[in-house]
């Protein structure tokens, strides 16, 4: 592994570090980390084009509100009255942002990528943040969102065997969880869990990463003031459903996961990887030695993220065609 990213990454990283909060330092409140990275200027490259884009808000879990996402299609929406959709996967994404920053805006690009390279129904999903609704709100929100997507699978891609979770940093970890609540309660079945550098051990006092990220972006500091918002005191860091990695991992679907060498995340990634292996789940692994934690995300500027984003795509497509074959498939538990 290089001794530090090269002199182009670095200089991505220092214009991203010059517009985000200097969050656990001077930055001390959720509003306002959210209001400095509102204000920052706006991505100067066009998104993704797809076929159509549409706002919606599904039922929340019981007594919680209702859930915004934005669902994206390849091709145009068929007019009332048409022919069904030819099947496609899918997927349902959670943005990063460590539970408490981020959301459909800031990830829209990715979303648009993965409808336009694997040919897939995305929804993007909104899932409350914390401090203001912590440890398992989000969760609770990732499962229902996916329980909708199946339940409108035939609206969306017409495919029930073609499911697939994914999400980025703390979304992978929601995309991790919402597998292992899945597989726990009975369904929907899922063809595949795509886990982007995942934060996957929340506990305080975990091992120390092999990589240390403060010159690259993701710092301590920003993961353990994360880890307060979304568990506050008395949140159980060491549930299956805030560390996957804790998890029994017998019955997961596949696995694609992506990690980065400049990246304080890479090594539990690799350890969830590792686990999901030795438990006879099947994994794709990609790891990106001169990337750092959020590279995914800036395909215009970096080969390796356009890379990463055209295996996702790849993984996506063979596995659910797979699955599709093998005839495999089923609903949400009631």
């Amino acid at each position: 592994m290089p001794t530090e990213p090269a002199p182009e990454v670095l200089a991505l990283i220092d214009a991203i570090k010059a517009h985000f909060p200097d969050i656990g330092g001077t930055v001390t409140e959720a509003a306002e980390a959210r209001r400095i990275l509102a204000a920052a200027p706006a991505w100067p490259f066009e998104p993704p084009a797809v076929g159509w884009v549409e706002d919606r808000a599904i039922p929340g879990p019981e007594g919680a509100p209702d859930i915004p996402v934005r669902v994206y299609l390849p091709s145009p929406a068929p007019a009332t009255g048409a022919g069904p959709v030819s099947p496609r996967p899918t997927v349902v994404f959670f943005h990063g942002g460590g539970w408490v920053i981020g959301g459909l805006d800031t990830h829209d690009p990715v979303a648009r990528a993965l409808c336009r390279d694997a040919g897939a129904a995305v929804v993007s999903v909104g899932y409350r943040l914390a401090p203001e609704a912590r440890f398992p709100a989000a969760v609770d929100d990732a499962y229902a969102a996916l329980c909708w997507a199946a339940e409108h699978v035939g609206e969306l891609g017409a495919d029930q065997g073609a499911l697939v979770v994914a999400g980025d940093s703390a979304g992978g970890n929601l995309a991790a969880v919402a597998a292992l609540v899945a597989r726990d309660r009975g369904g929907p079945a899922l063809a595949l869990q795509v886990l982007l550098y995942p934060a996957t051990d929340a506990r305080p006092g975990a091992a120390a990463p092999s990589t240390d990220g403060s010159a690259y972006f993701l710092t301590a500091t920003h993961g353990r003031w994360f880890a307060e918002q979304y568990f506050g005191p008395d949140g159980d860091r060491a549930h299956p459903y805030a560390s996957p990695l804790l998890a029994d991992p017998h019955g997961l679907p596949p696995a694609h996961v992506v990690t980065a060498g400049f990246d304080p995340l890479c090594d539990e990634g690799h350890a969830y990887a590792v686990r999901l292996r030795e438990a006879g789940v099947r994994v794709t692994e990609i790891h990106y030695p001169g990337m750092f934690h959020g590279f995914f995300g800036f395909p215009e500027l970096l080969a390796d993220a356009r890379a990463a984003q055209e295996a996702v795509a790849d993984v996506i497509v063979s596995t659910v065609s797979g699955r599709k074959k093998s005839g495999e498939g089923g609903g949400c538990a009631g």
